[in-house]
């Protein structure tokens, strides 16, 4: 195989990337100017987030990390006749399986919708139990679509699965242009889309797995499939690794249903701030952890310590060159990025404050989302699970603690400070995991190298602060106020920008610095 320069391969999936999250910035802003935060809005984010759930468990979560170490493996070192059977018998199991959880979601979605967020309105859990029966067979579909991508990244190629997102962000857009005057709720519309963006999301899979050659061939024989070697290696590793992603979403369920009893709105506030999150974690955090976690088993399937090691020493200086100054974007330039993206329509001030204030605490915890998704594979690439699910139980428990201090005092914000402090902690315990076994050994200059970058962000952060602190982000005077605030806002965040990056370079460090051939 052909040498893939990771600095490239990363910047090529972070770029398609950021064009999901526009298209997921652009369909929250639609959101929020047609519905608001509202009963409604926190009815669909519900019954939007319980096919995630399964999505995670089954596609990005449990089975990405038992099934791509494996099928590294076995492109490394197997026939590709061996990969083939690999690949059509896991993916025979997986679509049975997920079909009759789908069935089961549907017929169980009033208890699912009790169990998550049994504080909302009556009407607004019915309309939550409604979306749910339309949309859980997405859960299926798009880890169906998860299979894929893992396919391709291992084949080394990134570019449909980082742009494939982006489709189901223009079919709610699209649902909720076309379909919302039709619909009552007019919710609803933003169900339709999701669904119709799922299927578009596997449709555009399937050529780029044919140029391959790596088409997944489903049959009929289910236990035949389940009997299979390699389908009984991925069901080992699956098994920890569903204890592992399930604690991190119990966590999820019980901060959702903590917040379906909370104010009016709050699940709303929430969901919006984490909107703005998954620009910094996606371009950074999904993108590193896309490319590290073939390059690592390869690794580890060629015995190459050294290798393995400098690939997660890369990965943190990339996560701290980049993660720390957007984190402080966050924090210092919160009120900004809320007014200017969602303060229309029937998205008014005060929810603009309700956000800011969720999106700030989630800042706190950057560092440590975006650290998970590099350091966490450095543990599945060894196909040793075990030890994130233990640490993920800590972590869990001790978010939880924390909720019960927070919760009261900050109400929506200190869930999202509790999660942020949970991924702190969570990235601290995996970085010394892996130090403690000796699979990773930070390579000379670390000292040097976090010093020059945490000089680097006192530009950035002075002018942020200047313009979040002078101009009148909330009422905006003038005919023009909207185009005026986004200029402004866009203008800040270049120069910001711009600042940063050149007080880095004087400082020494330059993009030349962080190329990996691998």
């Amino acid at each position: 195989m052909g040498r893939v320069n990771l600095l490239r391969a990363a910047w090529t999936v972070s770029l398609l990337t950021l064009v999901s999250r526009i298209t997921g910035l652009m369909r929250e802003v639609l959101i929020a100017r047609y519905f608001g935060a509202s009963a409604w809005t926190d009815a669909f984010n519900v019954a939007f987030r319980l096919p995630n759930l399964l999505r995670r468990l089954f596609a990005e979560g449990a089975f990405s990390q038992a099934f791509i170490p494996i099928l590294a493996a076995s492109r490394e070192n197997d026939t590709r006749e061996d990969n083939q059977r690999l690949l059509d018998d896991v993916s025979t199991a997986l679509a049975w399986i997920l079909a009759g959880v789908s069935l089961l979601g549907v017929l169980g979605a009033p208890l699912l919708v009790l169990l998550t967020a049994s504080g909302l309105h009556p009407a607004a859990f019915d309309a939550a139990t409604w979306m749910t029966r339309l949309m859980f067979p997405y859960a299926g579909i798009i880890s169906l679509v998860a299979l894929s991508a893992g396919i391709l990244n291992t084949w080394k190629h990134f570019t449909v699965p980082a742009l494939t997102p982006a489709l189901l962000n223009l079919s709610v857009i699209t649902a909720a242009i076309l379909l919302h005057r039709s619909m009552h709720p007019p919710v609803y519309a933003l169900a339709v889309g999701v669904m119709v963006g799922g299927v578009l999301q596997l449709a555009v899979q399937l050529p780029a797995l044919r140029r391959y050659a790596a088409v997944p061939r489903l049959h009929l024989d289910f236990r035949a499939a389940w009997r299979s070697p390699g389908v009984r290696r991925v069901v080992k590793q699956m098994l920890p690794a569903s204890l592992s992603v399930s604690v991190a979403q119990v966590s999820l369920v019980i901060n959702t249903q903590i917040a379906s009893h909370l104010r009016p709105g709050s699940v709303s506030w929430l969901a919006y701030a984490d909107r703005l999150m998954e620009f910094p974690t996606a371009l950074l955090g999904v993108a590193l952890g896309s490319v590290l976690l073939p390059s690592l088993s390869r690794a580890h399937a060629a015995g190459d310590a050294t290798r393995y090691s400098s690939l997660l020493d890369w990965g943190l200086r990339l996560c701290l060159v980049l993660a720390l100054p957007a984190a402080i974007a966050l924090g210092v330039f919160a009120t900004p990025l809320v007014s200017i993206l969602f303060n229309y329509g029937h998205f008014d001030a005060h929810d603009v404050v309700q956000t800011t204030l969720a999106l700030r605490a989630y800042g706190v915890g950057l560092l440590g989302l975006i650290g998970v998704k590099i350091l966490a594979p450095g543990f599945y690439a060894r196909r040793d699970i075990r030890t994130p699910v233990k640490m993920a139980v800590i972590v869990l428990v001790c978010t939880q603690l924390l909720n019960l201090v927070l919760v009261p005092r900050l109400e929506h914000a200190g869930l999202a400070l509790a999660i942020s402090c949970g991924a702190l902690l969570n990235s601290g315990l995996l970085l010394h995991g892996l130090w403690r076994r000796g699979s990773f050994h930070a390579q000379p200059g670390w000292a040097g190298f976090a010093s020059r970058v945490l000089l680097a962000q006192l530009p950035l952060g002075l002018i942020l602060g200047w313009g979040a602190a002078r101009l009148p982000w909330l009422h905006w005077p003038g005919a023009h106020a909207g185009l005026l605030r986004l200029a402004s806002a866009f203008g800040l965040l270049g120069a910001a920008a711009a600042a940063y990056f050149i007080a880095l370079a004087l400082l020494g460090l330059r993009p030349g610095h962080f190329r990996h051939s691998e």
